[in-house]
């Protein structure tokens, strides 16, 4: 009997939400449907603002998740008229929420970390229980709160006689390292993804994001500006690590540009040079034995970074995770809604030799509908 949920997923790309409906049943994933929405303009330009300090945040920030709710429900009706199935039919939706601050363990023992969303809003709007707020209890046993995908990813993609390796290219991105057989899965953030090469694309051709990598290829890497990127300790931080919009912003790279008079392709294909040769490092550095790595999220569609990729790691398979069963923009929505079944099993949703918390732990509260 099929046992159906949906996973909704908007990420730092802040590009829209991702979508879709799996039959969970029998510990196996399959996914039934898959819709998207878009950010409505306001929305998009008021959660790109909460990331950094403002006035009247905490009432911003409320509207905002009210806002979100209301997209998030969008989807799961889409994804039910498409599947032809009732509220009642889906045991529950697993939304991420909106991170617009991810702090573990900055200022104190524990740290925080803040995802916009009325998941309560959402229960009502739909009908259906929720599941929200993964991360915060990560955190509060000692670890990162992210990654949080790679267990999915485990469940998804492992082979028992191969190291195979997963990068999740959002916004920032992330890199799950997962061993032949039953060995420990390692996973971390690498740095940005798509965030600062989307910023400036926005920026200077007024488009959300390099189609392909057109621009990009287009323009020259400059070495010292790279070279000046690089130099951020956050690359040469050991995992368990994590990190986000929070560092990675326009005035970061601002600092960086200084006075330059570079032109605005030369800095995009600067920063897709900056994000594939940080993913790349990260792999050789943490996962030298993995001979297949599967890219997924947003930036498996840019052909110019997957072609930098390959160049950079000519020993290793670099492949969309399309080729390995699920659509690139997919793959993150599916493991919200592996993660909410965890959650409503008494599962842990967590890998703490991943994320560095004291162990294993349900993740989320849950909303009933």
């Amino acid at each position: 009997m099929a046992e159906f949920f949906i996973g909704l997923m908007s990420g730092t790309s802040l590009d829209g939400v991702d979508g879709v409906l799996a039959d969970l049943s029998d510990g196996g994933i399959a996914v039934q449907g898959y819709a998207t929405a878009p950010f409505p303009v306001g929305l998009r330009t008021e959660l790109m603002a909460l990331n950094t300090p403002g006035n009247n945040e905490l009432h911003r920030a409320a509207l905002a998740g009210n806002g979100l709710a209301r997209v998030y429900a969008q989807v799961a009706q889409q994804l039910l008229e498409d599947a032809g199935l009732a509220p009642d039919d889906i045991a529950a939706i697993g939304a991420h929420g909106q991170t617009v601050r991810h702090r573990p363990g900055e200022f104190d023992e524990v740290g925080y970390t803040l995802q916009i969303n009325n998941p309560s809003l959402l229960a009502e709007l739909t009908g259906i229980r929720v599941v929200a707020d993964f991360r915060s209890r990560d955190l509060a046993a000692g670890g990162q709160g992210a990654p949080l995908v790679p267990g999915f990813h485990r469940a998804l993609f492992a082979r028992p006689d191969e190291a195979v390796a997963v990068l999740n290219i959002g916004g920032i991105s992330n890199l799950s390292l997962l061993p032949a057989g039953e060995g420990t899965v390692l996973g971390f953030d690498c740095g940005p993804g798509n965030a600062l090469i989307d910023h400036w694309c926005q920026t200077h051709i007024g488009q959300p994001f390099d189609a392909g990598g057109q621009w990009a290829a287009s323009g020259r890497v400059l070495p010292e500006l790279l070279a000046r990127l690089l130099a951020e300790p956050y690359f040469a931080k050991q995992p368990p690590k994590s990190t986000g919009r929070d560092l990675f912003h326009p005035n970061w790279l601002a600092s960086h540009l200084g006075t330059s008079e570079a032109t605005p392709a030369d800095v995009q294909a600067t920063l897709t040079e900056l994000t594939a040769s940080t993913c790349a490092a990260h792999l050789q550095r943490h996962g030298a034995d993995s001979r297949t790595l599967i890219v997924c999220g947003g930036g498996a569609l840019n052909q110019h970074l997957l072609a930098r990729l390959r160049a950079l790691l000519p020993a290793v398979e670099v492949v969309s995770s399309a080729e390995r069963g699920l659509p690139p923009q997919q793959v993150e929505a599916a493991a919200f809604a592996w993660l909410a079944r965890a959650t409503l099993n008494g599962e842990a949703g967590n890998l703490a030799s991943v994320t560095g918390a004291r162990g294993p732990r349900s993740l989320g509260g849950i909303y009933p509908a």
